[in-house]
């Protein structure tokens, strides 16, 4: 129900998917993700919300780790549906200091904008048929937030404290308000909350 919903500018949604752990990071020290609690009801969850992306959004640090794995022989035996819509779906890397990106037999669709410009965000939204995904990429979502161009956020709290790492919005400058949509409890002690930017 939630990925059919369209933005407020009328166009289709930008929406932000972050795990985050139970004392508020995003990552532990070195990037560290290994905290991250997913079995095979979460990655049922995470095939439905990418087969509804048309566009996923990074910044340069997470496309660098999605591209590092993705595209991998395990990654394609381990999680072959996941792989497959991560390698295939449009992608856009934010990123002053890449001068290009690279296409692969299996990553494809990867694009470079040196700057969020809101007109073609905007632009992005009323053309895309689908969602547009941010995973991840914190400095992404936080220029995203500041600018208003952030339709929705599904933060998924793990149930897990790992003690110190990258605060969720680190680097955020104003208060930001947010209206709860909903929420969904997982077996395995996630619980996602979907908010929405207050105006």
């Amino acid at each position: 129900m939630l990925s059919e919903a369209k933005s407020t500018s009328g166009g289709r949604k930008l929406f932000l998917f972050m795990m985050v752990s139970l004392d508020g990071y995003i990552e532990g020290p070195n990037h560290d993700l290994s905290w991250h609690n997913v079995d095979s009801e979460f990655n049922d969850y995470a095939i439905e919300q990418t087969k509804n992306v048309g566009t996923l959004l990074f910044g340069h640090t997470t496309y660098d780790v999605m591209k590092d794995y993705w595209p991998t022989v395990n990654a394609r035996e381990d999680d072959p549906v996941v792989a497959n819509l991560m390698n295939t779906t449009p992608k856009i890397v934010f990123s002053r200091s890449l001068e290009k990106v690279e296409e692969t037999e299996y990553w494809k669709n990867v694009r470079l904008m040196k700057d969020v410009v809101t007109e073609e965000i905007q632009k992005l939204k009323e053309e895309s048929s689908k969602d547009i995904a941010v995973y991840g990429s914190n400095n992404l979502c936080v220029t995203l937030l500041e600018m208003g161009l952030l339709d929705e956020l599904r933060i998924m709290v793990n149930p897990v404290v790992i003690g110190s790492g990258t605060p969720l919005f680190k680097g955020i400058k104003s208060k930001l308000s947010l209206q709860l949509l909903g929420t969904k409890e997982f077996k395995n002690g996630n619980v996602l909350l979907i908010y929405k930017p207050q105006e």
